[in-house]
């Protein structure tokens, strides 16, 4: 008989990786999760038998492991599976600790930092996949190259991870080589304070194996400011530290801007990072450009996902000298879907469109994600759209037994962004600043009818929109509905 693991919130984006790692090992493989989405219609799909409802009754008979993801908290629904097995004597692991085991098994690069963990760990990926190394892989999101899956099962030791800082997780790893793409104020329910942030980052780096292997972004002044602390650990243990940045002069960048097709200087540094990396394990210049720029973008990470028609557009300024009134007609508006939902990922994803279609409209729906990140972040969520034409807020995404109620929300964040376009767009101007209006939405099911109003009553120039749907909630479902 197959030893038997269960998932408990198997939908999320890391624990499906972890159950496809158990299903390619062998084991017969069970979970549950609290509604049905894409992810566990997959794994149904894949052989995992799934129940879409939480109850202890899902641990019993034969199971050797209960794993929890990292939302599976004391007051979350799923808790009262992990307390049965716990009963049970089951041996029980979160999310982390059960992808240190395995990553344990192999030589483990580790992917962290604030933002562009998935993206940098995807690149790095398909390079090392192409220079030969067959790595493992196990990912925050999905790839077309891994045929849309987050899981790829290598036949080398090499094994890359995504490893989150949420709750100091990435604490359990003990990698051979580590990337650290940035360090923010993120996860601030957690840390408290971004000194805290970069203390946990600095346990994260002592955790690095011996002889290991460090890359650094120069770029990031939190990453860069403890370059002292950084380098008398790596001394200490023997690891070879590199240092990149897209504000060098590098030949490298050169030719990494000539094969990517990623927008945005942030993906350029993701690319970098990669690019330093697989250096530095030995892969070859010829296939690490090769690999990354066949690169075709990942799940949720400015995903093209379809068009949406707009009908009886009375006219399409061309020019502001160019007020002719052209036939009524329809169009596609192009839209694509973002997981950004910290105020510096909102920045980067809104610059990267800027300025891969200079020319275009942005009309940008975003679903803010967490209370607290939205309460302690606020002033720079009011700042982060300056870069879209119109900005649509919807109601904010609580995360199921980790959110409370809070004060400020959605409409808070609306009317303070509407008040900084009517009271600085002048002044703002000159500092890339686009945004002409800013509104909150509480019904999804009108995005659809709000964008065509407002393309069809601005009295702005709108030219070749785009829509971009962005957070790390269920927006994606939005999306959906919207490309049909």
């Amino acid at each position: 008989m197959n030893k038997r693991v269960h998932l408990i919130g198997i939908g999320g984006i890391g624990m499906s990786a972890l159950a496809r790692w158990f299903l390619a090992k062998g084991y017969a493989v069970t979970g549950s999760d609290i509604e049905k989405s894409e992810i566990t219609d997959a794994l149904r799909s894949e052989g995992v038998s799934i129940s879409l409802r939480h109850n202890p009754k899902n641990v019993q008979g034969n199971i050797e492991q209960v794993i929890s993801s990292a939302a599976i908290t004391p007051t979350a629904q799923g808790y009262n599976e992990f307390r049965a097995a716990k009963k049970r004597g089951i041996e029980t692991l979160t999310y982390s600790e059960a992808l240190a085991l395995i990553s344990s098994e192999y030589a483990a690069i580790a992917v962290a930092g604030a933002h562009g963990k998935s993206t940098t760990t995807a690149l790095l990926s398909l390079v090392l996949a192409r220079a030969g190394f067959d790595p493992t892989v196990v990912i925050g999101t999905t790839l077309q190259e891994f045929g849309n899956s987050n899981f790829r099962l290598g036949r080398s030791n090499v094994c890359v991870i995504e490893a989150d800082e949420h709750n100091a997780a990435f604490l359990n790893y003990r990698p051979s080589a580590a990337i650290i793409t940035n360090i923010d104020r993120e996860h601030l329910d957690f840390y408290k304070n971004l000194a805290g942030v970069k203390e946990s980052f600095l346990q994260f780096i002592k955790n690095i194996k011996r002889n290991g292997i460090l890359v650094l972004n120069k770029d990031d002044r939190n990453v860069y400011g403890m370059k002292k602390q950084i380098e008398r650990r790596a001394k200490t243990a023997n690891i070879r530290v590199y240092w990149y940045g897209i504000s060098s002069r590098s030949p490298v960048l050169d030719n990494l801007r000539a094969v990517l097709k990623i927008p945005g200087d942030h993906n350029l540094g993701n690319a970098l990072a990669a690019y330093t990396m697989a250096a530095a394990l030995g892969a070859k210049k010829k296939d690490i450009l090769l690999a990354l720029g066949k690169y075709k973008g990942a799940w949720r990470r400015m995903e093209y996902r379809g068009t949406m028609r707009v009908s009886s557009i009375k006219y399409q300024v061309s020019s502001r000298n160019d007020k002719r009134q052209l036939p009524a007609t329809s169009y596609q508006l192009p839209v694509y879907d973002d997981y950004a939902h910290h105020p510096s990922e909102i920045k980067a994803t809104l610059a990267g469109i800027a300025q891969k279609w200079p020319k275009s409209a942005i009309i940008c729906v975003f679903q803010p994600h967490q209370a607290k990140r939205l309460a302690l972040l606020f002033e720079d969520f009011v700042k982060a759209f300056d870069q879209a034409t119109f900005l649509i807020l919807l109601d904010l995404y609580r995360v199921p037994g980790r959110d409370k109620a809070s004060k400020i929300n959605s409409k808070t964040l609306a009317n303070a962004v509407q008040k900084r376009i009517l009271t600085g767009s002048r002044r703002l101007a000159t500092n890339n600043f686009k945004l002409q209006t800013a509104m909150h939405l509480p019904s999804p099911t009108r995005i659809r009818s709000v964008i065509e109003t407002q393309i069809r009553n601005s009295k702005f120039e709108i030219r070749n929109p785009i829509i971009v749907m962005m957070g790390a909630g269920d927006i994606y479902k939005y999306t959906a509905a919207l490309v049909k």
